[in-house]
């Protein structure tokens, strides 16, 4: 496989541009995060109600600061240690380095309400084994819910089929260097990881942006299965 589309190429470069980030975050650089996804992701996870959350990818702990301010304890995990870092310096959770490779109810030793992935997903066998993992580490009834690329936004004038992306930080500022690639899943693929995972998918949620009249993300709202 070229290096150059992987999931350590995904680790590398975030690697290299934690701090930027933590940056952009703290002062509000990404417009469809401040105008739009934030918000939808929350408001999605406080309608469940939960008491406690796993954010899968958690950065620089955001997340779990918002929700901290609900009552809600969020347990975040991460790979790049300068994000984790951040986290716990601004506390609002409980942050550990922790890979996705690792993640095991073995390793997390708890179950949650809610586990969530907020444009987290990005690679390729690594998502692959958080979707394995999801039903080991969520209380009955628990539900897991990712926000992402919406499908269609994220073809772009490449065919309509799974496959590696090139990365870009357009619109980001020019501290960010060396752009991860991610891996592109059609809808029916998603659908799929889902059904094979003993997850049912009981909501897509679509973030429109009024201005512009296109979906700038999509949310996918999953239960353990009946049957599981």
């Amino acid at each position: 496989m070229d290096d150059n589309f992987s999931d350590k190429h995904i680790i590398n470069s975030w690697l290299q541009n934690a701090k930027p980030w933590v940056v952009a975050i703290r002062d509000n650089e990404i417009a469809s995060r401040t105008l739009l996804t934030n918000k939808a992701i929350t408001d999605t996870i406080l309608q469940k109600k939960p008491q406690t959350v796993l954010d899968i990818g958690c950065g620089e702990g955001w997340l779990a600061r918002k929700l901290s301010d609900s009552g809600i304890t969020t347990f975040g995990i991460d790979v790049v240690p300068d994000l984790v870092d951040e986290a716990n310096r601004l506390g609002g959770g409980i942050f550990k380095l922790i890979p996705y490779e690792q993640l095991s109810q073995r390793v997390i030793k708890q179950k949650f309400d809610v586990a969530v992935c907020n444009f987290s997903l990005l690679g390729n066998e690594s998502v692959n084994h958080v979707f394995n993992c999801i039903p080991h580490v969520l209380n009955e009834q628990g539900y897991f819910i990712i926000q992402t690329i919406h499908p269609i936004n994220g073809c772009g004038h490449v065919k309509y089929q799974d496959g590696w992306r090139k990365g870009t930080w357009a619109g980001f500022n020019q501290q960010f260097t060396n752009p991860p690639p991610w891996y592109f899943r059609t809808l029916e693929t998603w659908k799929a990881l889902f059904n094979l995972n003993k997850l049912e998918l009981i909501e897509i949620l679509e973030p429109v942006n009024s201005h512009i009249k296109e979906a700038v993300s999509i949310i996918f709202i999953s239960q353990l299965a009946a049957n599981k």
